[in-house]
């Protein structure tokens, strides 16, 4: 018995382990995005040119990650709870997203957003899971 609290209290830990350096990673990729749209929607697979309209949704996209992973980050207990909720919601309709659009941009491009939307679905997930159960 006591192992089986022993596994789950270690399983616990690294969902909360993983969940940091996601929002560390959030905040890092919205850093780079922000300060580098261009660079940043070409090796996501967007337009290759110069378009304001690019860099400015580049820029939104950007603030969306500094903001949920700085929340993340900045938050205790409850609050942290409704910031893995809401980065679930995001990373969730990503991952639809990606699959709506799959067909119009490169196989290499949607195939790289989906495994780390998916993932990051996938871990806000058992995040979510593990704080209900608890």
């Amino acid at each position: 018995m006591a192992d089986a609290k022993e596994d789950q209290d270690q399983s616990r830990d690294r969902v909360d382990e993983l969940m940091l350096s996601l929002a560390r990673g959030r905040v890092a990729l919205g850093v780079v995005a922000f300060a580098a749209p261009g660079l940043t929607a070409k090796l996501l697979g967007g337009a290759k040119t110069a378009d304001g309209s690019r860099d400015l949704v580049t820029r939104m996209f950007a603030a969306r990650e500094i903001a949920v992973g700085a929340g993340y980050l900045l938050s205790k207990d409850s609050d942290r709870r409704l910031w893995a909720r809401v980065g679930l919601a995001i990373d969730t309709l990503d991952t639809v997203g990606g699959l709506r659009t799959r067909k119009n941009v490169p196989v290499w491009a949607s195939a790289g957003v989906l495994a780390a939307a998916g993932g990051c679905t996938a871990l806000g997930a058992a995040k979510v899971a593990k704080d209900i159960v608890r």
